[in-house]
């Protein structure tokens, strides 16, 4: 507890000033912690099937293609043209038991995914940046108190066989309280027309597909046969795992930010 409570300081003073200052503060962070996040990934992946340093190499240039890319909510379908041709026609390079059609798949979803969750944090911060610390606080807030009210009054379990340690009281908990403060949040700092009914069905939306996408990398772990994405954070895993709720959050997001 005492390395978690440390370390999470450290992460906060470091992503909070970034957040605050934006531009390419902010930028460089997110940079950062992708380049993090992808390294994690593949090092999982490694658990199963070697990975080419060369096929290491294309991923960081894409995924660096795919972080500068239009910040407007666009797709440039450039980007994923390249990230397709440079993943699969090295298939054809290697043998299948060094780089396969599988692997190459893999990789383009990984890089698919890392590019466009952390080009919408780049994107949402620069629309704004009551909306980033509003679904930010979804995230933390629900992710905290599904952990302590788990912790207290969890006796039901949720998915056991993808995270055994998370309860359906935890679930509810978590939910209450995020969407609580979301929904706060919402109405006193960005928009206190909106009617109330709205914002708390968009905000209880997003709390639980936060929770949801925390389940998923859970799942994707355990296939993997892992505890944490990695050891960066003593106490809290890796990027991955800290950043895995806001992630689902914000695709989830631009599903109804026409609507808040």
């Amino acid at each position: 507890m005492k390395k978690r409570i440390i370390f999470g300081s450290v992460y906060l003073a470091i992503f909070i000033p970034s957040l605050l200052l934006g531009g390419i503060y902010f930028t460089l962070f997110v940079y950062l912690i992708s380049l993090l996040g992808l390294n994690e990934l593949l090092r999982v992946r490694e658990k199963k099937t070697k990975i080419k340093p060369f096929i290491k190499f294309i991923s960081y240039v894409l995924l660096t293609f795919l972080i500068f890319g239009n910040l407007d909510f666009t797709i440039d379908y450039r980007i994923f043209a390249s990230i397709i041709l440079g993943l699969v026609l090295p298939v054809i390079f290697y043998k299948n038991d060094e780089y396969s059609i599988n692997d190459s798949f893999f990789m383009i979803g990984v890089l698919s995914f890392l590019g466009v969750v952390f080009n919408l944090l780049l994107s949402v911060r620069a629309y704004s940046l009551n909306i980033m610390i509003y679904l930010i606080l979804i995230a933390m807030i629900t992710d905290t108190y599904a952990y302590l009210t788990g912790m207290l009054l969890g006796k039901n379990k949720l998915i056991p066989l993808i995270s055994p340690k998370k309860t359906i009281e935890g679930l509810i908990g978590g939910t209450i309280v995020g969407v609580s403060v979301g929904v706060a949040y919402y109405m006193t700092i960005i928009n206190g027309s909106i009617p109330l009914f709205d914002i708390i069905v968009l905000t209880l939306f997003l709390s639980i597909i936060g929770q949801i996408g925390d389940l998923i990398m859970s799942s994707f772990k355990r296939y993997y046969g892992v505890k944490d994405f990695s050891n960066l954070l003593p106490g809290h895993g890796g990027v991955l795992d800290r950043f895995d709720s806001i992630l689902f959050i914000l695709l989830a997001y631009t599903l109804i930010m026409n609507f808040i």
